[in-house]
């Protein structure tokens, strides 16, 4: 063994005889002297004393007097905000904030879904401008699920922080606040009316009278050189038996001479509708009370057309007809 073990295992165990200079006192006392005479350290801290010795006294949070004084070196700014440190801060403070505004409130009571004020919310494309982050579409139907049932408590008891805190996601101009101004005959007696097909517009006046009607300033015979038009654009009156009650002086814009003249049958039908609107279900029947009523014509006629052209087309009758418009030495059309 080395010298340096030996002497490690003499103290550790006391035995003098493993020591080569035991013999010698001068070396024992040198030696191990001072370790025979310290005492054994105790494990475990039983007194109080010994506690108070080693632990901090405890601190009383009962009064901020006795509060140590604050480390200003050592002290850390905490965030104003939960979500600091997320990617999104400002779409998740206001889902934090509206989903704390629900449990607060969300004992108070409810209308139906169906009596609630109806409130046009921002699009997600109006709030991600709003808080400067590209936010999904399905985080924002998240606020927007909140926001719809805190619309749902009853506006007798709604709170004026919550009101104001709903106020922010509302639209700047409310489209359901819009109310359309109901049309009125005025001092002279007549009812205005628009309407539009295609790119075409037409602003048509009625009043009482014998029949007469004026288009930009020309008879209808002068506007329309196709029958089809002229019927087209007296049809509201002809499905009514109003023809000859009725004088109509209108103004027509843009497109072509069928759609101003199908134009024209809507406006006279709205204005129509203002002298008497207990013609409304007649016009509704004749598809003449909005502006879509072409649409659901086409769809409504769209089988009877393929019909009518695959008989004719059976009979003959389109094949003969080419070939006496076809000119000789050409191929028939189609």
């Amino acid at each position: 063994m080395y010298l340096g073990e030996v002497f490690m295992a003499a103290r550790q165990t006391r035995n003098l005889s493993m020591w080569p200079f035991s013999q010698c006192a001068e070396c024992r006392s040198r030696l191990f002297g001072k370790v025979a005479q310290k005492p054994p350290v105790a494990r475990y801290f039983n007194t109080e004393g010994q506690r108070r010795a080693i632990a901090a006294p405890p601190i009383d949070f009962s009064s901020r007097d006795n509060l140590p004084p604050p480390n200003v070196r050592n002290a850390r700014v905490i965030p104003a905000s939960p979500s600091y440190f997320s990617g999104r801060p400002d779409f998740t403070d206001n889902l934090l904030s509206l989903q704390a505004l629900l449990r607060r409130y969300q004992t108070l009571p409810t209308v139906a879904p169906g009596q609630a004020p109806r409130v046009a919310w921002r699009t997600v494309s109006q709030y991600r401008i709003l808080v400067g982050e590209p936010v999904r579409a399905s985080k924002y139907h998240q606020v927007i699920d909140v926001l719809k049932r805190l619309n749902q408590i009853h506006p007798a008891v709604m709170p004026p922080e919550l009101q104001e805190a709903m106020q922010i996601y509302k639209r700047d101009v409310d489209p359901y606040a819009i109310v359309k101004q109901p049309s009125v005959v005025d001092e002279d007696g007549r009812a205005f009316g628009i309407g539009r097909r295609k790119s075409s517009s037409a602003k048509v006046y009625l009043v009482q009278g014998e029949g007469e009607i004026l288009i930009n300033g020309k008879s209808i015979n002068n506007v329309f050189g196709r029958i089809h038009d002229r019927e087209s654009a007296l049809w509201a009156l002809k499905a009514t038996s109003r023809i000859d009650k009725y004088n109509v002086w209108a103004l027509v814009t843009g497109g072509g001479t069928t759609g101003q003249a199908e134009a024209l049958t809507l406006g006279t039908a709205k204005a129509l509708m203002v002298h008497e609107p207990d013609l409304k279900p007649a016009l509704r029947r004749g598809m003449l009370h909005n502006h879509d009523w072409w649409q659901k014509l086409c769809a409504t006629t769209m089988l009877t057309h393929v019909q009518l052209v695959v008989s004719l087309e059976i009979r003959g009758e389109l094949n003969g007809r080419s070939q006496e418009n076809s000119r000789p030495g050409k191929c028939p059309p189609g």
